[in-house]
């Protein structure tokens, strides 16, 4: 079985999201993407419930039957990507004969060894790492990748949410996704 991990704020969820999990898991055969919003991320705050953005994964997950949203992150204590691994391994009682993938953009991917216990996240998985324009992939030692190299996607959250804000509809949001943000009235200027 092999089960990729795709973390994110997921703030919102939208096209490109789907699209790098689908041609991660079409190109190495993935059985399974795990997409888990972050309960607590500790780069980024988030003002958007977490309720809010794992329902929206939920909806989005629906159009791929690989495609499995996850609660692992929920709750108030910080989302380090090593406690996820750890529990996704339990959680999926995964041995060490299953293999354990971790879909990562370039831009984050530059910044692993920031991460909290950076050489365990590097010896727990196998990295997808999709390309961005302006990054270089230098992996740190004992990282083990596979790369994306063809995925232009240029969608940013940011974006999205500054156009919801204005009262605009983007086309980049699934129109489940774009529904619910509509009737629960997500991401509205004051």
């Amino acid at each position: 079985m092999k089960t990729a991990i795709f973390g994110g704020t997921f703030n919102p969820i939208h096209s490109a999201h789907l699209a790098m999990a689908r041609m991660a898991a079409d190109r190495f055969a993935l059985d399974r993407v795990l997409f888990i919003p972050a309960g607590h991320p500790p780069h980024k705050e988030t003002a958007t419930p977490f309720e809010d953005r794992y329902r929206m994964v939920e909806l989005a997950c629906a159009v791929d039957a690989r495609f499995m949203p996850s609660r692992l992150e929920e709750g108030n204590a910080k989302s380090y990507s090593i406690l996820t691994i750890e529990r996704v391994k339990v959680a999926m009682e995964l041995a060490n004969a299953h293999a354990l993938y971790f879909i990562i953009g370039a831009d984050a991917f530059a910044e692993i060894t920031t991460w909290f216990r950076w050489q365990d996240v590097i010896a727990a998985v196998e990295f997808i790492v999709v390309a961005r324009p302006g990054h270089v992939i230098q992996p740190p030692s004992g990282a083990k990748i596979l790369r994306l190299d063809d995925v232009s996607l240029n969608v940013s959250s940011s974006e999205i949410r500054r156009a919801l804000g204005r009262g605009e509809s983007p086309v980049e949001l699934p129109s489940a996704v774009a529904e619910y943000i509509q009737k629960h009235g997500l991401y509205r200027e004051a």
